[in-house]
Order: C-alpha cells, then sequence, then structure tokens
C-alpha cells in the first residue's frame, strides 16, 4: 500500500483538523511531523519531508495551508520523483501569511515552478491566506487541477472543516488517475514495421 504524507501547515492541525480525522481514518497515512510548527523555516522542514519520502518510498501528499508550499518547493529536488500525486488545500500565499504572522514563517519566495507530479489545489473563494486570483494564478504556475469549493474559508477547523470526506474522495479520483496512467504506460509497444 502506498502511503499518504500528511503536511500540515503553520502550528501544526488541531486535533479536530481534518487533517487529523485522515490519521485516524486512513491506515495508510502518515503526518510529517516538524521540530517547530510555531516557527517553520523551510531549512528545517524540507529534510524532515525529504527523509520520510526515503523511508516510505513512493507516496501521495495531503497538504494544508505551509504545507503546500513545503511540497511545490519539492521540485527540482530527487525526492520529488517518489511522490506521485499531490493534494494541495489552501495554500498559502506568502505575503498575507507574513502580515498576519509577523516573524514566524522563513520559506523564501513563493514557488512558482511547474511541479514534476499531479496535483489538484483545492481553494476557497473567501481564503484570507490566498485570494482566488493568486490561487488561480500558482495553480497554473504548478500545473495543478484546480478546485474551487465556494465559500470555505481557509478550510480548517475554524471553517468547519473536521472529518472531509470530499477530501477523501478527491484523492482517491487522483489515486484512480495515477493507476490508469500507469497501467497505460505499461502497455507494450507496438512492433514498428
Amino acid at each position: 500500500m502506498t502511503a499518504v504524507l500528511i503536511l500540515p501547515g503553520l502550528f501544526g492541525s488541531d486535533e479536530a483538523h481534518w487533517q487529523q480525522f485522515w490519521l485516524r481514518d486512513q491506515p495508510d497515512s502518515i503526518c510529517v511531523v516538524q521540530n517547530d510548527f510555531d516557527n517553520p523555516r523551510l531549512s528545517d522542514w524540507m529534510p524532515r519531508l525529504e527523509e520520510t519520502l526515503d523511508a516510505v518510498g513512493e507516496a501521495y501528499i495531503v497538504a494544508h495551508s505551509l504545507g503546500c508550499l513545503l511540497a511545490a518547493n519539492l521540485a527540482g529536488t530527487a525526492a520529488a520523483r517518489q511522490v506521485k500525486a499531490a493534494l494541495l488545500v489552501a495554500p498559502c500565499d506568502l505575503q498575507p501569511t507574513h502580515t498576519l504572522h509577523p516573524g514566524k514563517v522563513v520559506f523564501g519566495d513563493m514557488p512558482m515552478g511547474q511541479l514534476p507530479f499531479p496535483a489538484k489545489v483545492v481553494g476557497s473563494l473567501s481564503d484570507r491566506y490566498m485570494s482566488l486570483d493568486c490561487l488561480t494564478l500558482v495553480a497554473r504556475c504548478w500545473g495543478a487541477e484546480i478546485k474551487n469549493i465556494g465559500n470555505a474559508g481557509h478550510i480548517n477547523t475554524a471553517s468547519g472543516f473536521g472529518r472531509w470526506s470530499g477530501g477523501y474522495q478527491l484523492l482517491e479520483g487522483m489515486k484512480s488517475r495515477t493507476r490508469r496512467r500507469r497501467s497505460v504506460a505499461e502497455l507494450p509497444m507496438c512492433p514498428v514495421r
């Protein structure tokens, strides 16, 4: 069974957060636990993600907020080859994040390069961490599908997202497409005449 790596964002995910339910409900899920969720540094978080990917082999990623930027920063690394697909929920724009939490986040520039793995970005019309226009631009730059789920805030506990069956369905759809893509790639080549 391929692991599902859960990547929380700033301050981690509280017990009522949909990521915590995911960890309890989905036996193949593993949380990538960072040493300091309250003062995230890309230089600290990335090695932990790469170590976890090395330990589990291939994995799906389910990220929230700053965890989405961590996943996007995998682009250009050897570890990115181990990611089968990523579900990136409510990514944060670093500018409003720095305004809302001054001095907390050291993550460099907003990653805007194409992701080397299939990805779906899930966003909201009412997320104070990323406008819909920015979400659309980021998804386009990442080469990701986009799913707007309406007025859902930051898609976290504060906006009413505890157990989130819609999230499970989104990842299952991505897994199904990944399996179909692999089975087509494994078909024998037609002989050349």
